[in-house]
């Protein structure tokens, strides 16, 4: 039954905020959303069967060093570390940060006195609301996975550590297209906030818990008004994003028009160079300097 009087015209929260993604896949209660989520993912490869969440923030092993603050930590009963990360906002060192993320699970396995310097796996997974430059016109190249490489072998070097990138922007399946538990995944953390209800095609169990723990009705007045921050600051952010778009797109036009008009006066005062014009009077018709015409 509804416990609040939310007035938002969605039903279910929107995961790319801070307060639902850590909802939906960063809580005890919703344990079973995130192994399901990862199971999907990783297909034949890996196989989580329980996780236990572990502390997201990170202090550096000295004081002042630079710490990491996970969107989730966990690690399931083989000890291999998760981290999965909602990144909304393109970041110039996007790539850098995620490595340097990955450093902390791996440090954080030294053991103190004799130690062979066996490690457990780590995964770091990026749900991206962007797509990398790189591949902006690969439409259909939306899920990479990163592995140490021996460039000549073409061949994994090392299988412990492994990067995970998702572009939702391009995923682009409708509810009918959906065949895999992966593409059902990727289709509710796209377009859940826009849902009205639970569609057709997600008849699992686990996405009728999803859509249970989604539902802002449910959420208590405390949990309300958290989420409200947090599509707050998504929207502030998405507001800004579009508006430095917007004012770089005006000023690329206003500079490329700028760019043509230079480039039809040079032409017009060539050809009036070549009919034998003065100088002064080719300056006067084209509003060129003196000196860019000399130089023509």
């Amino acid at each position: 039954m509804p416990t609040n009087n939310y007035s938002g015209e969605e039903r279910f929260v929107n995961p790319y905020t801070d307060f639902g993604f850590k909802k939906l896949f960063g809580t005890d209660m919703n344990k079973e959303l995130l192994i399901s989520f990862l199971n999907a993912l990783f297909g034949d490869e890996q196989h989580v069967c329980d996780l236990t969440y572990l502390n997201n923030e990170h202090l550096g092993s000295y004081g002042g060093e630079r710490r990491a603050i996970f969107d989730v930590y966990c690690e399931n009963d083989k000890g291999e570390k998760f981290i999965v990360e909602m990144q909304n906002v393109y970041q110039q060192f996007f790539k850098d940060r995620s490595v340097f993320y990955s450093t902390f699970p791996i440090r954080e396995q030294a053991k103190r006195g004799d130690w062979d310097f066996e490690l457990t796996a780590v995964y770091t997974v990026g749900i991206l609301n962007f797509v990398f430059d790189e591949d902006r016109y690969s439409p259909d190249c939306y899920h990479h996975k990163v592995m140490l490489m021996d460039v000549e072998r073409k061949s994994i070097f090392y299988d412990k550590l492994t990067f995970i990138y998702l572009e939702m922007p391009k995923f682009m399946k409708g509810e009918h297209e959906l065949e895999s538990m992966f593409d059902k995944w990727m289709f509710v953390i796209k377009n859940l906030s826009r849902l009205l209800e639970r569609p057709a095609a997600l008849q699992e169990r686990v996405f009728e818990h999803m859509f249970q723990a989604a539902e802002i009705a449910r959420f208590s007045p405390q949990e309300l008004s958290l989420y409200e921050d947090s599509v707050k600051a998504y929207r502030d952010i998405n507001n800004a994003i579009v508006t430095a778009r917007k004012e770089g797109m005006e000023k690329g036009m206003e500079e490329g028009m700028e760019k043509g008009k230079q480039m039809e006066k040079i032409e017009i005062a060539k050809k009036l160079l070549g009919s034998g014009l003065p100088v002064d009077q080719v300056v006067q018709i084209t509003g060129l300097s003196a000196e860019a015409i000399e130089k023509l």
